[in-house]
């Protein structure tokens, strides 16, 4: 190859480890995927370090192998994953956290929910530490889960010598060095002050994670894109097929390096305007949407918000505290409307035929529909349809993990044009939840007033564009579409020193696409208005609901 080297990254998402190959200029040359498994028993969802790394190993091959890269082409190298937990066992093999005692099965998945009793109990405390999680902590982060094993699975508890975040796990996978990045379990301790988080872990029954210098938790932790160890290590050098020594930075939760990814991939005209203002960037909110939607946002001052996680001094952008929201199905949510509807299988068959998408397809017969119909505007067709997106809970901002999806308007009807209808309005809940986030956030001291979107959603225009017409924000979609990948490279080229931190790889590597700009027909920001008030009155019906139930069973 001619050219003068590349920055590789790698995402290990929710059902696949991806591979990204980027030049200087952060220009996707070309990427491959492998599957992951996964375990589903009701609220129990579990993975294999095993597997994943096997499939991190075929997805960096494949990817070299599709764009001619050598190993010694390869820079560097930087990791990002989802954040879920992985039990190490002292010579570094799995230890079980399943209950049947699969010893393959040695991760906890992110969205797994098994400790939701739990993260009631740890949220009946009280403690000062659960500021930084907008007052309550989400059955989807460590410390419940880990609870939940200590309390459940006594024998893993004793086997296990190190719990990871997945995103650690793989750096010291990769190179044998454990010293962490500031993944959720760090942010535990390093925002707060020395002492208060151990005395939080012994409050809620987890001290004994704190014995032998805190070896099960780690003790080294450092920024984002430090440079671990030697490099890859002889043996995983081999088993990715690169070479011995290359650079592995510090990784990312998956979201985080979305935001690396995007946050500075503004169009000229507004990044000219915005060179002399540092904290233009505090305007801008990344949306990375894919199974779950992480909305991500930094800021100069430290806000502290109900109900969200955060905020998080330098764990994405270095020396701005970061502000994290969620909504933990949507990618997963349309997926579930979609396949579980009677006319699935026929619209699947006719996108087949046409080569393209069933979501491309439903686009185009909401078209259709919109023009037979005689509607002012597409968004129109749903004005019977209404969805509560919290299928699989509410993360933010009202945080209430028993929140339920709720859809309004049903009927007998089973064509396919209900299924793209019922689409539509699952689209447009999706979106309000993004609006109430946004409004949530602007009413305790952000300035949210653009976003920038990433992830599989992105690609989507019908997505995209209900979101501009119902947050009334512009929205931003970088030139590579792969951002979460773009942002695990970025990490690998500040520790080779490509780069003099991470701000700088951002503003080398980020590059704006197009702008997506709400629609300016007043009709339009009136519909929604009018639907976003059914939207909030929806959740307060739940609340209603579940306060006479459980009357009614006292």
């Amino acid at each position: 190859m001619s050219r003068g080297g590349v920055f590789l990254g790698v995402d290990v998402g929710t059902g696949s480890a991806r591979a990204g190959i980027f030049d200087d200029k952060g220009k996707l040359l070309g990427s491959a995927s492998s599957p992951i498994q996964i375990w589903k028993e009701r609220d129990c969802v579990e993975q294999s370090s095993t597997d994943i790394w096997h499939a991190v190993c075929a997805a960096v091959k494949s990817a070299c192998s599709l764009v001619n890269v050598a190993p010694e082409d390869v820079v560097s190298l930087g990791f990002t994953a989802t954040c879920s937990l992985v039990a190490v066992g002292a010579d570094g093999s799995p230890v079980s956290v399943s209950w049947n005692g699969d010893s393959r099965r040695d991760i906890i998945v992110w969205m797994d929910h098994r400790a939701l009793d739990q993260t009631e109990r740890i949220n009946s405390h009280s403690s000062p530490v659960l500021q930084f999680y907008g007052g309550s902590v989400s059955p989807e982060m460590q410390a419940p889960k880990l609870l939940w094993v200590k309390e459940n699975l006594q024998k893993t508890w004793s086997m296990v010598y190190r719990w990871m975040d997945l995103g650690n796990w793989l750096t010291y996978r990769a190179t044998g060095d454990e010293t962490r990045s500031l993944s959720h379990m760090e942010q535990w301790r390093e925002s707060n002050p020395r002492g208060m988080d151990e005395v939080f872990w012994a409050e809620i029954g987890l001290g004994d994670l704190y014995e032998g210098s805190q070896a099960k938790i780690g003790h080294s932790v450092v920024f984002p894109g430090h440079p671990l160890g030697s490099g890859l290590t002889p043996t995983s050098a081999k088993e990715l097929g690169l070479l011995t020594g290359t650079p592995v930075g510090t990784s990312l939760i998956d979201a985080y390096a979305g935001g690396l990814g995007v946050m500075e991939s503004m169009p000229d005209a507004e990044l000219k305007a915005d060179m002399f203002d540092e904290e233009a960037i505090c305007h801008r909110m990344v949306l990375v949407c894919g199974t779950s939607t992480c909305h991500m946002v930094v800021s100069k001052n430290k806000l502290f918000i109900p109900g969200v996680w955060g905020p998080f001094l330098s764990a994405m952008t270095p020396e701005f505290w970061l502000t994290e929201c969620g909504q933990s199905a949507t990618g997963a949510l349309l997926d579930y409307i979609v396949q579980n509807h009677a006319a699935a299988p026929l619209l699947a068959n006719q996108a087949a035929s046409q080569s393209m998408s069933i979501y491309e397809l439903m686009n185009k017969i909401l078209l259709s529909m919109a023009h037979e119909q005689n509607m002012p505007f597409l968004s129109a067709l749903s004005q019977d349809t209404n969805v509560l997106p919290d299928f699989h809970g509410n993360r933010s901002p009202v945080a209430d993990p028993k929140s339920k999806g709720v859809i309004c308007g049903l009927t007998l009807d089973t064509s396919e044009k209900h299924l793209a209808l019922l689409y539509l309005a699952t689209i447009q809940g999706i979106a309000y939840g993004t609006r109430h986030i946004v409004e949530h956030c602007n009413a305790h001291g952000h300035k949210i007033d653009t976003l920038l979107a990433c992830g599989r959603l992105a690609k989507n225009s019908l997505y995209i564009q209900e979101h501009a017409d119902i947050t009334g924000c512009p929205i931003i979609l970088p030139r590579e579409n792969e951002n979460v990948l773009l942002g695990a490279a970025d990490l690998g080229g500040v520790a080779a020193k490509k780069f003099a931190g991470v701000r700088d790889a951002m503003k080398a590597l980020n590059a704006a696409g197009k702008v997506v700009r709400p629609s300016s027909d007043p009709r339009v920001k009136k519909y929604h208005d009018a639907k976003y008030k059914i939207f909030r009155s929806l959740y307060e019906q739940q609340l209603s609901h579940r306060s006479t139930m459980a009357q009614a069973l006292h």
